[in-house]
């Protein structure tokens, strides 16, 4: 069940599919808030603050893509985004903009509720790790901080999963179905580029040299590790 009180916007211009996932997730135990276009959705955020966001991409006016990134700037509330069928590049602009994950229409609600939750778990959970330190790169993962040369580094929930679970096991080889399943919290079948598109997130924010990395380790063919010195 969801934490009493957390709410969710939905965001749709659709209200067939706004009726479907706010009956779902208040059957679940979630707060709901509702949009129905850009603006209106980004003006509900800024007012209520809800504890995330499912975005539909197709938006009149103001996109989806647009909305995500407005909120990102700001926040790091996790933000699902909602895609047609087929519209790969929307979901891989999508998580470029900084979205935590996606699901395709035409989609199951329980599909739906059950990313959100594993997005909304994301923060905080497993066994205590101590900070971590790496020159001038500090990593607080159970305090959801991490600092560059003294400055903070703003990264997503889906982002600091990741970097969790990297660090967590840092020197051994994680493959990408491994990460995708203890990241994502389920099986994405087939779409390993989701993997890609936030290791790439992660060098741009943490390394000196995001195209020579020192810190997160490619293993070709196989995924990813995290070195014991940078």
């Amino acid at each position: 069940m969801a934490s009493l009180g957390e709410k969710v916007l939905i965001v749709d211009d659709e209200p067939t599919i706004l009726d479907l996932l706010e009956f779902h997730l208040k059957r679940e135990g979630y707060e709901t808030l509702r949009a129905k276009d850009g603006p209106e959705a980004l003006a509900i955020w800024e007012r209520e603050d809800p504890g995330a966001v499912i975005l539909d991409v197709m938006l009149p006016g103001m996109d989806g893509i647009a909305v995500c990134r407005s909120i990102r700037r700001q926040s790091m509330t996790p933000i699902l985004l909602v895609t047609a069928k087929g519209e790969e590049e929307d979901r891989l602009r999508g998580l470029d903009t900084g979205a935590d994950d996606y699901v395709v229409k035409p989609f199951s609600p329980r599909e739906v509720v059950a990313r959100l939750r594993a997005v909304l778990r994301r923060s905080g959970e497993g066994r205590p790790i101590p900070p971590v330190r790496l020159g001038d790169l500090v990593i607080d993962l159970d305090g959801q901080r991490v600092q560059r040369r003294g400055e903070p580094v703003n990264l997503t929930f889906t982002e600091f999963s990741l970097l969790r679970c990297l660090v967590a096991n840092k020197g051994r080889v994680l493959t990408r179905p491994f990460l995708l399943e203890k990241v994502w919290g389920y099986d994405f079948y087939g779409d390993s580029r989701t993997v890609d598109v936030h290791v790439r997130h992660l060098r741009e924010k943490l390394e000196d040299d995001p195209a020579r990395p020192r810190l997160i380790e490619t293993v070709r063919g196989v995924g990813y590790r995290f070195r014991d010195t940078p």
